[in-house]
């Protein structure tokens, strides 16, 4: 006889992002963040935030000039 034996995974939150800008937060990862490596690491930018500053994130300019 075949038993079915239930395998339990643990439920675990998805990863909180925030913006780097103004510090909103979000479930996941957003499709429609913008992301930036500055100093070596990742950076997110929420949609508000990248239309804000458009200009400078296709400059590649570091968020800490504008």
């Amino acid at each position: 006889m075949d038993q079915q034996t239930s395998q339990t995974t643990p439920t675990t939150a998805p990863p909180t992002t925030t913006c780097a800008r103004c510090g909103h937060t979000a479930d996941g990862l957003p499709v429609t963040w913008t992301c930036s490596v500055e100093n070596g690491g990742r950076v997110y930018f929420c949609v508000d935030c990248a239309r804000r500053h458009l200009r400078s994130i296709e400059g590649r300019l570091d968020s800490a000039w504008w």
